[in-house]
């Protein structure tokens, strides 16, 4: 069993930064990967960034790229979202999943982004 616990949501005038983190605990494993994903009232959930835990390879959301960093720590356990020029229309929940080799997903319970325009 994985355990997941995001922190650092907040709130955060429109164009400033927060950094989200998302620290994992529990079953250890390789060859894993990590995301972001963020869901909005009435919206469904939505991928924002990916890094593959062992080579540190990311992929990100096309409307983010260049104001989103994911990155990780590997002797922490803990992965990060640095997010930078926010806008209101991305305040929303974001969670943080694991993914390992067999496809199963770990989710974390969100931290909520609120972003004032």
């Amino acid at each position: 069993q994985v355990q997941l616990v995001e922190s650092g949501g907040g709130l955060v005038q429109a164009g400033g930064s927060l950094r989200l983190s998302c620290a994992a605990s529990g079953r250890t494993f390789s060859n894993v990967v990590m995301g972001w994903f963020r869901q909005g009232p009435g919206k469904e959930r939505e991928f924002v960034a990916t890094i593959i835990w062992n080579y540190g390879i990311t992929s990100y959301l096309d409307s983010v790229k260049g104001r989103f960093t994911n990155s990780r720590d590997r002797a922490k356990n803990t992965v990060y979202l640095q997010m930078n020029s926010l806008k209101p229309e991305e305040a929303e929940v974001y969670y943080c999943n694991a993914r390992d080799p067999g496809g199963r997903d770990y989710w974390g319970k969100g931290t909520q982004v609120t972003v004032s325009s």
